[in-house]
């Protein structure tokens, strides 16, 4: 079948890769009909991360059960489903206290076992989500940035009626801009440099948008509200926002942080300041899964997508064929144009 295996840095190759079998009865076989490109593929691609040098790369996927051990009962052939990729072992310290985004042995699909840029990904039963009526496989494929967004939420303090500042709208942020209205925060305000992604924040239900180049968010923010917000999120992952965003929330604010820069973080001494002086509570979002596993994150996000109120299509700015996959992954890396949610569709190679 083909697939797309990630051989060194910046080599990502279209090739024949075998089959998956059963070989567990919890083993689902699934067709993959619509597969994500997300941040953390950019960075391993681009950087390299933990990996297996030739191992089929993504993570993020939607598809159809083509075949179950027999163990599985909640699935069946033809189901359309999702995909949890995440693999914690169930042993470690942090496990047994039920909190398995924090395991210390956590693997993902994609990683050290053949993942979703394929024809056919195999995956145990736990990890496998039926996809409920009204659901297309496109909405469906952001399933696992959307639980990854809820869960770090679900650690803040957020409330109905709270002001949330979202600094970074790639694909994260646009996803924690509607979750943020979801939970029935107002105002909700789009930070970001990129008028393309702004304009997104807005379809998706972002009361106000500030571009920082042009006014400062930080002033902007205690002349419209009176205050700082009661919720800053960083969602850009670069070294400039993880500082400036513990500038934004109000005293006793919640600062969080799903961003992952990948160089240093240097700051001036008045944002570190900002964490004392104002008492802020300072979280870290990681993973998506919970107890019991794979955790609510995901089932509340199958809610809102079969709702309406969760909307992917905004979002997805390319839709190609699995064989474009190594070059759409330069063209994202260039930015000579603009990108947010990427889809492969591994059906039509």
């Amino acid at each position: 079948m083909p697939a797309l295996n990630l051989h060194g840095k910046k080599d990502l190759r279209l090739e024949e890769a075998e089959e998956p079998v059963l070989s567990s009865p919890e083993d689902v076989i699934i067709e993959v009909k619509a597969a994500g490109i997300c941040g953390s593929d950019l960075s391993r691609y681009a950087k390299l991360g933990p990996y297996v040098k030739g191992m089929t790369f993504g993570h993020e996927f939607s598809g159809i059960v083509l075949e179950t051990g027999s163990g599985v009962t909640h699935v069946q052939p033809g189901d359309p489903v999702a995909g949890c990729p995440a693999f914690p072992c169930g042993a470690c310290e942090e496990c047994r206290k039920g909190n398995p985004a924090r395991c210390e042995k956590l693997t993902v699909l994609g990683a050290f076992q053949p993942g979703a840029f394929a024809s056919r990904t195999k995956l145990p039963a736990a990890n496998v989500l039926p996809v409920p009526k009204g659901i297309d496989m496109d909405t469906a494929a952001l399933l696992e940035p959307s639980a990854v967004v809820l869960h770090a939420l679900y650690r803040s303090s957020l409330q109905p009626g709270d002001s949330v500042a979202v600094l970074g709208c790639g694909n994260i942020g646009l996803l924690t801009v509607q979750w943020a209205k979801i939970f029935g925060a107002s105002p909700v305000f789009a930070i970001d440099i990129d008028p393309n992604k702004l304009v997104t924040a807005s379809r998706l239900g972002a009361d106000e948008v500030i571009r920082p180049d042009e006014k400062n968010a930080e002033e902007y923010l205690r002349k419209r509200i009176g205050t700082g917000v009661d919720i800053a999120v960083e969602s850009a992952g670069a070294a400039a926002t993880s500082a400036q965003v513990l500038a934004l929330p109000k005293k006793g604010g919640d600062v969080v942080y799903m961003g992952i820069p990948y160089d240093d973080i240097m700051m001036h001494r008045y944002y570190f300041e900002r964490i004392v002086r104002n008492e802020l509570r300072v979280l870290g979002g990681w993973n998506a899964v919970s107890s019991p596993f794979p955790g609510k994150e995901w089932t509340a996000s199958l809610t809102s997508m079969q709702t309406g109120d969760l909307q992917a299509a905004p979002m997805i700015t390319h839709c190609l064929p699995l064989e474009q996959g190594p070059e759409v992954f330069d063209r994202i890396l260039k930015r000579e144009e603009f990108f947010s949610k990427v889809l492969l569709y591994p059906q039509e190679s």
